[in-house]
């Protein structure tokens, strides 16, 4: 439910760049919350960040090159992505040390990737996850 006096749009997005570095977690975890917040979207902050520190964490542990979380809300869900700069697709929720995509699979409501290409060749790959939005 949208408070009376909000006029922001119903359909929004972020993006945070971040260098590679472990503590960019912590980071775009604050991010979020506040996003979240400013939106009058409490309800999703523990999966959301929960998902958030999944995504990002793996793409900053398991790459060496930046990344970015991607928020996008369209007024009935919430998708969080990760970008990072390697193409190698992510170890599925059963495979070995595929902790973290277990939790998404999970908590999520969808959630799949996909390999970003530009006209250059490959640019890495986006995770991302969806979370509705509590009505």
């Amino acid at each position: 439910m949208r408070n009376s006096q909000d006029t922001g749009p119903s359909t929004w997005e972020y993006t945070l760049y971040v260098p590679h570095d472990p503590r960019a977690v912590s980071v775009a975890r604050h991010t979020l919350t506040r996003i979240l917040t400013s939106h009058h979207l409490p309800a999703l902050l523990d999966d959301a960040q929960l998902l958030a520190s999944e995504l990002l964490g793996n793409a900053i542990r398991h790459t060496e090159g930046p990344a970015a979380l991607k928020l996008r809300h369209n007024g009935r869900a919430l998708r969080l992505g990760a970008w990072d700069t390697d193409p190698t697709p992510p170890a599925g929720p059963a495979a070995p040390g595929g902790y973290g995509l277990h939790l998404v699979d999970a908590c999520a409501d969808d959630w799949g990737w996909f390999r970003v290409n530009t006209g250059a060749g490959t640019a890495g790959k986006y995770v991302w996850c969806e979370l509705g939005s509590p009505t």
